[in-house]
């Protein structure tokens, strides 16, 4: 089974302004639904995908479990949840009534604080979700991974995937956050989604340019714990899915079946419990 694992905007076009503003690429200005994404699953044998949040609403939360309760290509939905919520235990419950919600996600890269994810109603939040079982994505940028080891040892039964590498600067600077990275990788219960690379670089990007950082991931995280992400649509800005899964075959170089296989849907599989 391949299974895609990456960040839809399928029909959330209030929501995509309501995030993104007018800095929004007009290439994103529009609904994408299942039905787009069907073809391009067909033509590269993917079996189904992972439904990730795009904003900070529950409104798209119930959308996209619905949506997903409907839609046989989508395997699991990670959500969002306000994690400072008293009532966030009642919300789950809500939540978990659907098969299909497999994690919690906040881009916590958009908020002001750059220490909010230690705040300790934020950690209550985390703590919820530990005993709950569900893991929770981590979008944050570099300056944000110093501080994932210390969520780690305060939220130590909380899993965890880092979201599209922590959005390295590909093709300026590879430290500090290789080093980091290193020391996140440390914690077993901490795994990598391989993602947003070409979306980081631009549209002129290379796969040489992203060998060096899909590497680093897959050398400290291991097949076991490293999953692909198309990061579709939002790659459209980049380049297409084709391109999206090229680059990353091509950074990653010649791997074993079982490997690639591991990348490709069997890691998501285990972490989500699909």
């Amino acid at each position: 089974m391949r299974i895609d694992s990456h960040q839809h905007y399928w029909d959330i076009h209030r929501f995509k302004y309501f995030w993104m503003g007018e800095k929004t690429p007009s290439i994103l200005k529009q609904n994408f639904l299942p039905a787009d994404l069907k073809p391009i699953y067909v033509l590269n044998r993917i079996d189904g995908s992972v439904l990730v949040q795009a904003s900070h609403t529950m409104e798209e939360t119930w959308w996209s479990l619905e949506l997903a309760a409907s839609e046989p290509s989508i395997l699991g939905v990670v959500a969002w949840a306000d994690l400072t919520d008293p009532a966030l235990e009642q919300t789950l419950d809500q939540m978990q009534m659907y098969d299909r919600f497999k994690g919690v996600r906040h881009l916590v890269q958009d908020e002001p604080d750059d220490r909010w994810i230690l705040r300790e109603d934020v950690l209550a939040g985390l703590r919820v979700l530990a005993r709950r079982k569900i893991p929770f994505d981590l979008c944050i940028h570099p300056r944000h991974l110093p501080l994932i080891p210390e969520v780690a040892n305060r939220v130590p039964d909380l899993r965890m995937v880092v979201d599209h590498l922590a959005k390295p600067l590909i093709g300026k600077e590879i430290e500090p956050w290789a080093r980091d990275i290193s020391s996140v990788a440390k914690f077993p219960q901490i795994y990598c989604k391989l993602s947003g690379m070409i979306t980081e670089v631009g549209s002129h990007w290379t796969s040489a340019q992203i060998a060096p950082y899909l590497t680093h991931c897959f050398t400290e995280f291991g097949a076991t714990r490293c999953m692909f992400g198309s990061d579709w649509p939002v790659c459209l800005c980049a380049g297409t899915w084709k391109q999206v899964l090229a680059s990353f075959t091509q950074a990653l170089g010649p791997r074993e079946v079982g490997v690639r296989e591991k990348l490709m849907g069997l890691t998501a599989q285990e972490f989500y419990g699909l």
